[in-house]
């Protein structure tokens, strides 16, 4: 369900308390918020928002040029792939500039006539996204204005076609170019606005791209694949499953959680000592996260931490946890009783039940008392650092979270020691 977001007038008043505003003419009049908030051809002289940063008002006019080369209303030398990671690393790299390139982003996806540029416009937000979040003062403003555009496919072609009439009243052509210019060139704006919406939920919890290496070529492609093709990261069981059905027809399991599971093992995880606990590397745990995206498991894996770290990703970035929230509340209440944890199981649909009690059976492997002893990840650390990936307090209050993380831990831990996964055994 999606939270309904800010009202159009919280809106106007949020731009009207930040965007810095732009004048224009010899006596420099003052352009109003709606005319700043529209689609621009030319150029700009100051940041769109409000700042006192000096490396932010320089780099503001040349990322708005990089917008408008990436949405082809600018013309470069440069392919749009390269444009986007240019407009992404300065981003990535410099905090101050994400939230100037979604209003810039805004400003030239409303209005605008022509439905290619406007359409690029979307994909490069969806791009941005997937590497940074807004700041919390503004991601509010974008969800309002991403949220208005998740059904508003006949709007925007009205929008643009009249745009398009007042422009050429005068042309005999204008037919032709209002064909030209409204033709359907890819995806509607709502699908792009649906996965914008769900993209800035989970960059707003989880922060972006994280590590010392800047995005690269292969990044932004994947990123950019990811709108119409959903990540194996991220999506919900069913789509995990729904997308290997071509690949691997006869496998029961996601085949990412199998093969990072037995990539875990068969690089002697348990028998490393801080197992799950101990993060990988953030930048070969990326790495290896694109790899696994297009379906492939590299050779030269060495280190168990990177797949361990990947794993844990995984789990913890389903669209719903492992264990759907509307069985939340048992779990919670059943933490110290065995039967009524195991009985918990037994109620969660098929393809839930069956994913959670591999994770359930490849967690008793590390729970031997041969392993543990290498590993020094006891039963405990083992549903404490594995807990948070399986169940999801929906609460606010600090003390919920709190005293909930204790009973989550305690529910994971009666599952290792007591739920019976032997039929699990040789299950792809």
């Amino acid at each position: 369900t999606l939270r309904k977001p800010i009202s159009q007038s919280s809106m106007v008043d949020w731009a009207s308390k930040n965007l810095n505003m732009h004048t224009q003419g010899i006596f420099r009049r003052r352009i109003s918020i709606s005319n700043m908030l529209s689609w621009n051809g030319g150029s700009i002289k100051k940041p769109m928002l409000i700042t006192s940063n000096r490396t932010i008002k320089k780099e503001a006019c040349e990322l708005f040029k990089l917008v408008q080369s990436y949405m082809g209303d600018r013309q470069t030398r440069m392919d749009r792939n390269h444009v986007a990671l240019v407009t992404v690393t300065k981003c990535w790299s410099t905090q101050g500039l994400r939230d100037e390139l979604y209003i810039q982003l805004i400003r030239q996806t409303t209005d605008n006539m022509c439905y290619r540029s406007l359409a690029w416009g979307w994909e490069l937000m969806a791009i941005s996204l997937a590497f940074f979040s807004p700041s919390p003062k503004f991601q509010s403003y974008l969800e309002g204005y991403i949220y208005r555009h998740l059904d508003s496919d006949e709007n925007i072609a009205q929008r643009i076609k009249e745009l398009v009439d007042l422009k050429n009243k005068k042309i005999s052509k204008s037919r032709k170019k209002r064909k030209q210019n409204t033709e359907d060139e890819g995806l509607p704006i709502s699908a792009y606005a649906k996965y914008c919406y769900r993209k800035l939920q989970k960059v707003a919890i989880t922060g972006g791209k994280k590590g010392l290496r800047k995005p690269t070529l292969e990044e932004i492609t994947h990123a950019r694949n990811a709108i119409i093709t959903p990540s194996l990261f991220g999506s919900s069981l069913e789509e995990i499953m729904l997308r290997q059905q071509d690949r691997y027809p006869g496998n029961k399991l996601p085949w990412v959680q199998t093969q990072l599971s037995q990539q875990v093992l068969a690089l002697g995880g348990e028998q490393t000592e801080g197992i799950f606990r101990i993060p990988g590397d953030i930048d070969e745990v990326n790495a290896l996260k694109l790899q696994v995206d297009q379906w492939r498991i590299p050779s030269s894996l060495s280190d168990p931490n990177i797949p361990a770290s990947l794993l844990k990703l995984w789990y913890r970035e389903l669209e719903e946890p492992v264990i759907p929230q509307q069985f939340y509340k048992e779990c919670i209440s059943n933490y110290e009783n065995p039967d009524a944890a195991v009985a918990v199981v037994q109620l969660l649909p098929e393809l839930n039940r069956l994913v959670l009690c591999y994770l359930i059976h490849f967690l008793q492997i590390f729970a031997q008392p041969s392993n543990v002893g290498r590993t020094k990840m006891d039963v405990n650390n083992l549903a404490m650092v594995m807990a948070p990936n399986c169940l999801r307090c929906q609460s606010d209050d600090p003390r919920i979270i709190f005293e909930n993380t204790r009973k989550e831990m305690s529910f994971l831990r009666m599952l290792i020691v007591h739920l019976d996964t032997s039929f699990i055994k040789g299950l792809v």
